[in-house]
């Protein structure tokens, strides 16, 4: 049986997290597996059993993610001078990709079995565990590397649940190239998606799986809105005309994303937040809602939600991890959102363009 919690109103849900990646990188080997339990008895990062208790979160995207080899500190160093230009990682090859892949789908369908979380692949699956208590998680993979060129992989993982993907995740690969961490700069860099990117948005759109706009570059977003006839979606992502970093959406990709009848999700990352680009986590709730309030300018009060990038970002330390995101709400409150907006920039939002996207 899945664990309930008591409501914290609005429930939240979220438009990414990197649980999965922390965990793996605990170990998942025939020498060395997962330890799951530990999501229950307390991590270290920004997610665990009692601080999305505490938080109120009640799900979200939950990505599967190849990492490439970083210096985290020397990233961290880079991302706090005023002007910056991280080198891209090289390509992973299929080969590479697909054991930690599997290995990351085998940890969240085993946090399923343990009861701390359900699998949802219908937005009325959604709506029926979030009004339960449970945690309602999307199998999202960020970086299409483990798919295969004849998508053998990619129906494979449908089959296991997925209902969401990111063709890049910053490095390039067979479908298509994505941003650097740059800034400043606009997300204008280099080609877009190649022929097999083109196939895997056709896919993605005959199959009901959300394509992900959040790091491709401008080229690639252009062409998803070219080739699909789905809602345009970038499931972690900010407004460039207030940061203007690399991963950040244009007022004219927020217009197409707005015409598409689609979604952003406001990422938590210091670094894309700030007008200044750095990343320093004495940042505060007043630049979220600037962006929050660009977001819903641009797009509307019923295509703006959040996407925290939770375990794979520095967030604002007014926030710190799940378990502060009442204080987020608060602010948000005192900012003058209503209850009906809450309820939309909350929850409701993500749960209404799945239905858009998905086959329930």
């Amino acid at each position: 049986m899945t664990e309930s919690f008591p409501p914290i109103s609005p429930p939240i849900f979220d438009g990414h997290n990197d649980i999965l990646s922390v965990l793996y990188k605990a170990g998942m080997t025939a020498d060395a597996p997962a330890d799951i339990a530990q999501f229950s008895l307390g991590m270290a990062g920004h997610l665990d059993v009692d601080k999305m208790r505490n938080g109120g979160f009640s799900g979200g995207f939950f990505a599967i993610w190849v990492p490439s080899p970083i210096d985290l500190d020397a990233k961290t160093t880079q991302m706090n001078l005023p002007v910056y230009d991280l080198p891209l990682p090289p390509e992973i090859t299929v080969d590479e990709a697909l054991p930690v892949a599997v290995a990351q789908a085998a940890i969240l369908h085993r946090m399923e079995q343990a009861g701390y979380l359900k699998i949802c692949t219908s937005t009325a699956m959604l709506d029926a565990s979030i009004a339960n208590g449970e945690i309602a998680a999307i199998m999202h993979i960020e970086g299409a590397e483990p798919i295969d060129r004849d998508f053998y992989n990619l129906d494979m993982f449908r089959r296991a649940g997925l209902r969401s993907i990111g063709p890049v995740w910053s490095r390039p690969n067979r479908f298509g190239h994505g941003v650097p961490f740059r800034y400043p700069s606009t997300g204008d860099i280099g080609a877009g998606l190649t022929e097999d990117g083109k196939r895997l948005v056709t896919y993605c759109d005959e199959n009901g799986i959300l394509i992900d706009l959040s790091h491709l570059n401008e080229a690639g977003f252009w062409d998803v809105a070219k080739v699909s006839g789905k809602p345009l979606v970038a499931t972690h992502s900010n407004a460039y005309a207030i940061s203007p970093h690399a991963r950040n959406l244009t007022d004219r990709q927020l217009a197409a994303i707005a015409e598409s009848d689609g979604m952003v999700g406001l990422n938590f990352a210091v670094a894309f937040l700030r007008p200044d680009g750095r990343m320093q986590a004495d940042t505060g709730f007043d630049i979220m809602l600037r962006h929050l309030d660009h977001l819903i300018e641009h797009l509307g009060e019923d295509r703006v939600g959040l996407g925290s990038d939770f375990d794979g970002t520095t967030v604002p330390q007014a926030i710190g991890d799940a378990a502060g995101l009442p204080a987020l709400r608060r602010a948000m409150i005192a900012h003058g959102y209503d209850a009906k907006l809450m309820t939309k920039l909350c929850r409701a939002n993500w749960v209404n363009v799945l239905g858009r996207i998905w086959h329930d």
